[in-house]
């Protein structure tokens, strides 16, 4: 069986692998911020595994529901200079939450404040790891 990789497939190839390499790495570091806190629990049978389905979770809900929000609260976001927006993402913690039951629980509003934002900030790092990473891959491939 021979593989055929032509310039579109190769694209795939890459967006996904970008995409994988987020995950993981965006679930390794939820489990590390989150292990610090002890007022947000992930059921811990099976500790990966729940980490990658919270993290999958929170990347649907940024997919559809955070632009709703986002594109509804601009006014407030201008309002208070931007320092709403992670009002937005502690939204969409409690909503994972909600949405996964006992497997994820998160307890003390001012903690979830805090990871959203340290959540902000790591997602920014690996996406300019994963940039540089990404390029890396693209010239291996030429």
């Amino acid at each position: 069986m021979q593989l055929i990789i032509n310039e579109k497939n190769k694209q795939r190839l890459i967006k996904l692998i970008d995409w994988l390499l987020y995950m993981l790495g965006y679930t390794i570091v939820f489990i590390l911020v989150t292990s610090f806190f002890d007022s947000i629990y992930i059921d811990s049978n099976h500790l990966f595994l729940w980490s990658f389905l919270i993290i999958l979770v929170i990347y649907i809900l940024n997919k559809t529901v955070k632009p709703i929000l986002v594109t509804l609260t601009i006014p407030i976001t201008g309002l208070t200079l931007g320092l709403f927006y992670p009002c937005i993402n502690v939204f969409i913690l409690k909503l994972a939450d909600w949405l996964l039951g006992d497997h994820f629980q998160t307890k003390n509003l001012y903690i979830i404040f805090f990871v959203a934002i340290l959540l902000s900030i790591t997602n920014f790092l690996m996406g300019e790891l994963l940039k540089k990473i990404i390029k890396k891959v693209k010239q291996w491939t030429k």
